[in-house]
């Protein structure tokens, strides 16, 4: 079984409902097990147009999915919950579903990268994270996800949902 994190999200419509079919939809589906998730937090919209705050929160998964099957499982999950492609780019969606990290694989190609490329640079990814497994090495940066946080600063959540 692969040890995953996955990064959710979600700023538009019903954002805990989304996050939350999200994750019993995650764990009904066959070769994957939700292990724990993380506090979801509100956080301000990065990058895009001005749009609503988003719910974020991650989870690990064990899973015997190879990673193009899990990409594509997460896809249509995305589909099923009403996300639709975006224009422009970033813009708000009821749920987006992020692979950051697979073991310790790394993969590059062009429909999936492995480490998840900006997860390193993003507050509302890495703390989160943080919560799961603060001592998992990112496979490319070679530091602890504690140590990418703490390299960030002191940003902050604007609230959370327990």
């Amino acid at each position: 079984m692969a040890r995953v994190f996955v990064g959710l999200g979600s700023n538009e419509g019903d954002r805990l409902g989304h996050i939350s079919r999200a994750i019993q939809r995650l764990a009904a589906t066959p070769h994957l097990r939700v292990a724990q998730m993380a506090t979801i937090m509100e956080t301000a919209a990065v990058g895009g147009p001005p749009q609503a705050h988003f719910l974020n929160t991650v989870v690990e998964l064990e899973t015997r999915l190879e990673p193009h099957q899990l990409l594509s499982t997460l896809k249509q999950l995305e589909r099923d919950l009403g996300r639709r492609p975006s224009e422009p780019r970033w813009g708000p969606r009821p749920i987006d579903l992020d692979i950051l990290l697979y073991d310790q694989r790394r993969v590059q190609e062009p429909t999936l990268t492995i480490p998840h490329p900006a997860m390193h640079t993003r507050w509302f990814v890495l703390a989160p994270l943080a919560q799961l497994a603060p001592d998992v090495v990112h496979p490319v940066l070679g530091r602890t996800v504690s140590e990418l946080l703490t390299a960030l600063g002191g940003q902050t959540a604007l609230g959370s949902c327990g």
